[in-house]
């Protein structure tokens, strides 16, 4: 038992669990109680009792509220005292344990534990209050890769992740049909050619304070899920847990179904070094599983969208000028941002830059290679694309472009660049190419596959043309839509690239750019 102490202090009491899965408190009362003993026995005044519930001290990210208020009453003077249950109740961080230390040593702090003194005060209390924080931390950094493995393994196997029901499934994987239909409806509201609405005009259609067609309101997800989880525990006969109000969704939980790879049955593992990332759901397209050829690992479970859904939804999120727009539209500005191609040409190796050119504040540009004006480019590929749907075999063009035996090959033509690229990153590994030829491979092989994965969005698109191609005058019908049909008409016909303008020639030639049809 510890020694009585006569000096008289005014004490803190620090209570932690870092997870309560009853949430019954016992847990939280049991360490209250022997705490205040320990107080009553050294005659300490309590002044204060912090409480951190279902919080842990092992993530270096996790918020504490009642840590951060003790640190910061401390600070003020209010109590020279604590009092835990265990040294790791009140940490598991060594750099939070070295500020307790400091102040042991500087302030006079005095810091006892109900299971042994933790003596801040002596170099040997120091030295155990530091070895047992260094055997916490290795402990948890154990535990942490065993877990980690584990999920790791459970993804590779296309198991359904464990944690909180996305919007759409259910606890056990299967899916709630009026959920996943406002889901597809996100989806398909988003993506589509014609007017697709913002991630704010959905947040506030599933809200309920704007109408659109195909949305139903649905209460908070996180409403929901908390009812049914106090109605689970209810029927078990445990106390149930406090309900998270309903309330307006938000944009950015549109955004995390947008951006959720369950959605199309991909299969996931995000890192632990990936998840401090704030732009963690931007990030979710690199952690897909993929198998030793490099095709995605498929989920057990019902996808709710398709691939071809999914995957455009990505393409909308990823523009450049979306990203940095703060009027919540989703529309492009330019004609041929993200789908014209740069044509400049290395002088060196004879390749083809390809990439798609970005929307510049007069026209187009692909970063060190081409800066061209758009107005001229825009009217002349308008004209070109008019004049082809005006010709007779404008619709079986459409129909070769998106069927066809070719359309069945993709998936293969795929698999077999990611192999290529795994094929010269094991010749570089053994010596037999050097970087500049995995360069080479590897680009091209990427440019190669962005084109196929485009060629697969493209199946089934004559019928999203019907505005076009289903009336008598197609090529009226173009110069008269709108600038997403224009775009998705350009997009399915032909490829357009941008080739540099001569130096010292002012002026547009039709000749800079390049019409290849489909």
């Amino acid at each position: 038992m510890n020694e009585r102490s006569t000096s008289h202090r005014k004490a803190a009491i620090y209570l932690r669990i870092s997870q309560d899965r009853e949430m019954d408190g016992l847990a939280i009362d049991r360490q209250r109680e022997d705490c205040e003993n320990l107080a009553r026995f050294r005659r300490w005044d309590v002044v204060e009792t912090y409480v951190d519930q279902s919080k842990s001290a092992t993530d270096r990210t996790a918020i504490r509220p009642d840590y951060d208020r003790m640190v910061a009453d401390y600070l003020l003077g209010r109590f020279d005292a604590i009092i835990c249950y265990d040294l790791d109740r009140l940490t598991r961080q060594p750099r939070q344990l070295e500020d307790w230390i400091d102040a042991a040593e500087l302030r006079g702090l005095a810091l006892v534990t109900a299971n042994g003194d933790a003596d801040l005060s002596t170099d040997g209390g120091r030295m155990y209050a530091r070895i047992k924080a260094a055997v916490a931390r290795a402990e948890m950094e154990r535990k942490s890769a065993r877990q980690s493995a584990a999920q790791r393994q459970r993804a590779m196997q296309g198991r359904a992740p464990k944690g909180m029901r996305p919007l759409g499934y259910a606890v056990d994987g299967e899916v709630i049909p009026h959920e996943a239909e406002a889901v597809r409806a996100i989806y398909d509201l988003f993506t589509r050619i014609e007017h697709p609405e913002s991630l704010r005009s959905l947040a506030r259609a599933l809200s309920g304070t704007e109408q659109i067609d195909g949305i139903t309101p649905l209460p908070k997800h996180t409403h929901t899920v908390s009812v049914e989880r106090a109605t689970a525990r209810a029927q078990q006969g445990l106390e149930p847990r406090p309900i998270v109000e309903d309330g307006p969704w938000s944009p950015s939980t549109v955004l995390g179904i947008l951006r959720n790879p369950r959605y199309a049955a991909l299969s996931t593992y995000t890192p632990k070094f990936a998840q401090a990332d704030g732009k963690r759901r931007r990030m979710w397209k690199a952690q897909i599983l993929r198998d030793d050829a490099g095709e995605p690992i498929r989920g057990q479970w019902e996808p709710i969208v398709s691939d071809e859904t999914w995957w455009k939804a990505q393409q909308v999120l990823d523009d450049t000028e979306r990203v940095t727009n703060t009027s919540g539209s989703t529309k492009r500005k330019h004609l041929g941002s993200g789908l014209y191609r740069c044509g400049y040409v290395d002088e060196e190796t004879g390749e083809v830059c390809g990439r798609k050119v970005t929307g510049a504040p007069r026209g187009y540009k692909c970063a060190g290679h081409i800066v061209r004006s758009g107005a001229a480019i825009d009217d002349f590929v308008m004209t070109v694309v008019a004049k082809r749907l005006a010709r007779k075999d404008a619709t079986v063009m459409v129909e070769v472009a998106v069927g066809g035996p070719h359309a069945a090959g993709i998936d293969s033509a795929i698999s077999d660049q990611r192999a290529r690229i795994l094929r010269a990153e094991a010749d570089y590994d053994a010596e037999i190419i050097e970087a500049r030829d995995l360069k080479r491979v590897r680009d091209a092989a990427e440019v190669r596959i962005q084109e196929l994965e485009a060629e697969r969005l493209m199946q089934g698109r004559a019928g999203a043309l019907s505005p076009i191609l289903g009336v008598d005058d197609p090529a009226e019908a173009f110069q008269d839509a709108s600038l997403d049909l224009r775009r998705q008409t350009i997009d399915t016909l032909a490829t357009v690239t941008l080739l540099p303008q001569p130096r010292g020639r002012k002026g547009f030639r039709t000749e800079s750019v390049v019409v290849d049809w489909r």
